[in-house]
């Protein structure tokens, strides 16, 4: 892809991102007061993810399940309506997608994209970015997004297969209109939800 594009997208990523925590500072505070009062345990959750060219980063999102959830239960599966590991605000948080405010940081540290492959944990579904399968790599070309096209796409309960497949789409299919068209599909999906 023309890297002149590329160039583009990473200043639009950090323009919008620094506008971005600038406007939805005041609610990032009373989120931060809400997650704090509602559980103990840090207000921030940070966990180790693969990135850009199969590096790993610290990606940030409100807490939203008991501290360590991560060691009970199903792990790293979550049942949106029934685990008891999420917390009362937690539920709403992740109903509205408010937890993933803080990835802006991310996206202004260059970690991550505003669209891009949605950024797997370390071990899961591969244990590692060289258990990966050849074609399956093709997702870490480029910097993971905060939304992508396996997300406006695909079902909740869609495999990794088939986000995969979608997320190798994105990078081959990649242009700035593609990346509009799913910021703008991520936020008419997000209304949709607080609608009801």
């Amino acid at each position: 892809m023309p890297k002149a594009d590329l160039v583009i997208k990473r200043t639009a990523d950090f323009l919008l991102s620094l506008i971005g925590v600038v406007l939805t500072s005041p609610l990032l505070a009373v989120i931060a007061i809400g997650v704090k009062a509602s559980s103990k345990g840090p207000v921030i959750f940070k966990q180790k993810r693969l990135g850009l060219n199969g590096g790993t980063f610290e990606i940030y999102k409100f807490r939203t399940m008991v501290p360590n959830a991560e060691k009970m239960g199903a792990g790293v599966v979550v049942n949106e309506k029934s685990d008891s590991r999420i917390t009362g605000i937690g539920k709403f948080l992740r109903a509205s997608s408010l937890d993933e405010l803080p990835q802006l940081i991310n996206v202004l540290k260059g970690d991550m994209s505003l669209v891009g492959p949605r950024p797997p944990v370390t071990y899961h579904p591969y244990n590692g970015y060289d258990s990966y399968p050849s074609q399956a790599k093709r997702r870490f070309d480029m910097r993971p997004g905060m939304t992508g096209l396996a997300q406006v796409e695909l079902p909740v309960d869609a495999t990794w297969e088939e986000r995969i497949e979608a997320d190798i789409m994105y990078v081959d299919d990649y242009s700035l209109l593609l990346d509009l068209g799913i910021l703008g599909r991520t936020v008419g999906a997000v209304m949709h939800r607080g609608s009801y």
